[in-house]
């Protein structure tokens, strides 16, 4: 549903009312005031998150090893070629019924 000028000019003559007419400019001000600086926050942070993406990226592909290798060191060494261990019976919970 799209405003109707008659709902536009019901809103003006409400504002009107309630701030009254030599409030009126000011308010106008300080609300254009608010959008700039808004606007230059957004386009600070736009410009912030654009660098430390590239910076991110580049600082991810310096430290990347080019071979797998574990903290230690040791080559090829995984998760998945190690065995695992079942957990015994003893240490188990026991329930007292």
């Amino acid at each position: 549903m799209r405003p109707e000028p008659i709902h536009i000019i019901i809103l003006l003559i409400v504002v009107l009312i309630i701030f009254g007419a030599p409030k009126l400019p000011m308010i106008a001000k300080n609300i254009g005031k608010s959008m700039k600086i808004f606007k230059s926050e957004v386009k600070d942070l736009r410009d912030d998150n654009g660098s430390t993406d590239s910076e991110d990226t580049r600082a991810l592909t310096d430290t990347t090893p080019a071979s797998a290798e574990d903290e230690l060191g040791r080559p090829g060494s995984s998760q998945a070629s190690q065995p695992t261990q079942q957990p015994s019976q003893d240490s188990a919970p026991r329930r007292d019924s």
